[in-house]
């Protein structure tokens, strides 16, 4: 005899709300949807063909005949927008990063191409930074000391800004967390008449130890590390203070990056806002389900599914991650 016989208890049974998949489905509170994923992806002068990212198993660095293909398969799958990273030819890189301002550099080229074959059925966003193209790694440039110059990057923003945007990009993704980029940055687009041109701030972005493979995918020659600018693991409230800022200065998106690490941080910003919030499945996180999974020690699948509705109920509007057209198919 069960003891429940006895007394008023239980006096509430949630789990009659859990008892099939078609109960579970239909009284869900998050679920995912094509739309709300976007898709980084790499371009990589003088390449022939792709290259495997061997940290990042199933992730390649495009030739520009391949990125026009996977921005295609994207659309098809309902994917939202495509996060764009360019990877210079290493004879090209300097101290002040000017294949990144080049009208020809590989991410203009990449931003064409994307734009030529899908138009506007994709959302096509840029990653505005620096660290790809100097010699040095840095996100800026830097001084007579080997500091990061904020203000003298700001300058080189600015002209990234436009390239971009003369490109065809629709979004850009300032990411290198310096002081004043996002009102910069929008100064430079609206003067040079690209006001429609939106902004994705990268508010909240953490000096993470989860960034190891994204050097590999962009062929980082980063010397020393980044926290005089990234933000320090051990603070949440400086991060809404970058979020004022960001919304001050005239941010149209705000993002927060990594993403599981820090989804009390995700939660906050989308408390406090009324734009779009973004998280970044960073390459961390993807490499850590795809090894642990490689292992058998983890289902893949349910653990992707599992690590995306996380984003989702902490709060994200839009979710990067380098899943994005195979769960857009799967969904």
């Amino acid at each position: 005899m069960s003891s429940s016989t006895y007394g008023n208890f239980p006096g509430a049974r949630p789990r009659r709300l859990r008892t099939t998949p078609a109960m579970r489905r239909m009284v869900a509170e998050h679920r995912l949807h094509p739309a709300d994923l976007i898709l980084p992806a790499f371009v990589r002068e003088g390449i022939s063909e792709p290259v495997p990212i061997g940290a990042m198993p199933g992730v390649l660095q495009h030739t520009r005949d391949t990125l026009r293909k996977a921005a295609v398969e994207a659309v098809e799958a309902g994917v939202a927008g495509i996060m764009l990273f360019g990877v210079p030819e290493e004879a090209k890189k300097d101290a002040a990063g000017t294949a990144g301002t080049d009208p020809d550099g590989i991410l203009q080229q990449g931003i064409r191409d994307v734009r030529a074959e899908v138009g506007d059925d994709l959302v096509i966003m840029s990653d505005l930074c620096l660290d790809e193209y100097t010699d040095h790694g840095h996100c800026g440039v830097l001084d007579a000391e080997g500091r990061v110059d904020n203000d003298a990057t700001l300058e080189r923003y600015a002209e990234m800004a436009q390239v971009q945007a003369d490109a065809g990009v629709h979004v850009v993704g300032p990411s290198g967390m310096m002081d004043g980029q996002v009102g910069v940055i929008r100064d430079a687009l609206d003067q040079t008449g690209h006001e429609d041109v939106s902004i994705l701030a990268y508010t909240a972005k953490y000096a993470s130890a989860f960034f190891g493979p994204f050097r590999e995918a962009v062929g980082s020659s980063l010397k020393g590390d980044r926290k005089t600018y990234q933000q320090d693991y051990g603070n949440s409230r400086e991060s809404l203070r970058e979020l004022a800022l960001d919304l001050q200065e005239g941010a149209d998106m705000v993002m927060v990056k990594p993403g599981m690490p820090y989804l009390d941080v995700l939660a906050k910003i989308a408390e406090a806002v009324d734009v779009p919030v973004a998280a970044y499945q960073i390459s961390g996180e993807y490499a850590m389900v795809e090894a642990a999974a490689e292992k058998g020690w983890i289902d893949r699948d349910a653990a992707i599914l599992e690590a995306l509705t996380g984003f989702k109920r902490a709060g994200a509007d839009m979710i990067l991650t380098y899943w994005a057209t195979e769960v857009a198919r799967k969904l």
